[in-house]
């Protein structure tokens, strides 16, 4: 056991963020149908895993968090607040950022005492374990996360024994999140073989800083009054607000797929390869799904004038003739010179449409547009990329303008992103509002606009 207190100065964040291991570490792949969060005391999910249980939330997974006390000990000499007052009040906090994070997650809360289970481990195991049986799990599909075993606190160290206990059995991948770590150790003290790290957007970072907020009995004082000081300070608040949680592979178990190394964008090779095949490779003109999806994507752009249009990955353009009808210019974007052979055969008559070569970030056009496309593109890209791509799409949209994006949703093991990864990312822009939403299981689409993002009939002023 490592002995500290929350009173110590602690390692500063500037000591961590100085470390280049964190972001280097093998990225965590999300794809998952259930996530079960084992918490010793309310806030330690949200502190170590709140921007985990937002993605798996977002792309459609369950989640479910158990809390094995109510953490009524964290102030054992308060003069204000007695314990059962602590407790009652940290249960409603942890309500609150949960189901700010995922809504309609799974809550339950064991009231086993704090400090304590050490000498409450079996009836923690037998608590458990009814709770884990009860997770629809499928294999390679559900993952369970617990405290840190090195963590250096006693009912962290605890909770993770029984859950490692638990896990095994059930073919359950388990991994830890390290809390006090981050306070009391350095990065000599880090396993860094055994970490997996998890990249959060900005939406996902501001989310977990609401949820951390939630949880104010412990991030602020509850009085001026000796014994009622913040459990957690500034600077140890500072720890959990960076773009990385970091997680430790527990028991030597192998979580199956769930580290991958950071994919790069692919290569104009791939695509040169790709329309080698034949003339349609993708089915783009004989398959009913990619017409009937054509005509969704153009239904839904928002004005019937379309003004300025950058279409990136314009293909052998199919939308781009659409496009053409209802736009002053449109430029097409594509890294594939068979297919921008063939969009000139669709296209090329048309006076207002320009057809071009090139890959974005890299190859990104000066100008600003009323309307971007971009559709089945995004999971080509890295995810540095990527951001890449949607700061360009920000600074080249105008006032008034929008972005429709669609993807396919299914895995595709050469792609380095996912289509629901990528619309994570898209959604994580503070410059602009989600207008639409169309999502199936094959596909999702999106039209993102300047705020305010106003409806069809709201700007034909039907209301």
């Amino acid at each position: 056991m490592v002995s500290f207190s929350h009173l110590d100065e602690g390692t500063s964040e500037e000591v961590w963020r100085a470390d280049e291991r964190i972001a280097a570490a093998p990225l965590l792949h999300v794809d998952l149908d259930e996530l079960v969060v084992v918490a010793a005391h309310p806030d330690d999910e949200t502190l170590g895993a709140a921007g985990l249980m937002r993605r798996v939330h977002e792309s459609g997974g369950g989640v479910t968090v158990i809390v094995a006390t109510d953490g009524e000990a964290s102030h054992p000499n308060s003069m204000s607040h007695t314990r059962t007052d602590l407790g009652s009040i940290r249960r409603s906090e942890v309500v609150r950022a949960v189901h700010a994070l995922a809504p309609g997650a799974g809550i339950h809360f064991l009231g086993l005492p704090d400090g304590a289970l050490r000498e409450n481990a079996g009836t923690l195991d037998e608590a458990l374990s009814v709770l884990l049986d009860a997770v629809p799990a499928a294999v390679g599909r559900t993952l369970i996360l617990a405290p840190w075993s090195g963590d250096g606190h006693r009912d962290h160290r605890v909770t993770a024994e029984s859950v490692a206990r638990l896990a095994g059995p059930r073919g359950l991948p388990h991994l830890g999140y390290p809390i006090w770590l981050w306070h009391w150790g350095r990065p000599a003290d880090v396993p860094w073989d055994a970490a997996v790290g998890l990249s959060l957007t900005p939406g996902e970072r501001s989310i977990k800083a609401r949820a951390l907020r939630t949880h104010a009995s412990q991030m602020q004082p509850l009085s001026s009054a000796p014994g009622d000081e913040a459990v957690v300070p500034e600077s140890m608040q500072a720890h959990f607000v960076r773009d990385t949680e970091l997680y430790f592979v527990e028991g030597g178990e192998v979580f199956d797929g769930g580290a991958r190394p950071a994919a790069e964008t692919l290569p104009t090779s791939f695509f040169d390869d790709f329309y080698a095949r034949n003339d349609d490779p993708w089915g783009f003109e004989s398959r009913w799904y990619e017409e009937r999806k054509r005509a969704i994507l153009l239904a839904s752009l928002p004005t019937r004038r379309l003004g300025d249009v950058l279409e990136i990955g314009c293909s052998t353009g199919l939308i781009t003739a659409d496009l053409a009808d209802r736009a002053d210019r449109v430029l097409g974007l594509d890294v594939s010179v068979a297919a921008l052979d063939a969009a000139r055969g669709r296209v090329g008559g048309h006076d207002g449409v320009t057809l071009r070569q090139g890959a974005v970030p890299g190859d990104w056009p000066e100008g600003a547009f009323d309307t971007i496309v971009l559709s089945e593109v995004g999971y080509y890209l890295s995810s540095p990329d990527l951001e890449r791509t949607i700061a360009q799409i920000d600074a080249a949209m105008t006032a008034d303008g929008c972005l429709i994006a669609c993807h396919w949703r299914h895995p595709v093991s050469e792609y380095p992103l996912s289509g629901d990864e990528v619309h994570r990312a898209l959604r994580s822009c503070t410059s602009w509002e989600t207008l639409l939403i169309h999502e199936e299981e094959d596909f999702v689409l999106e039209v993102f606009c300047r705020p305010p993002a106003l409806s069809v009939a709201h700007r034909e002023g039907l209301r």
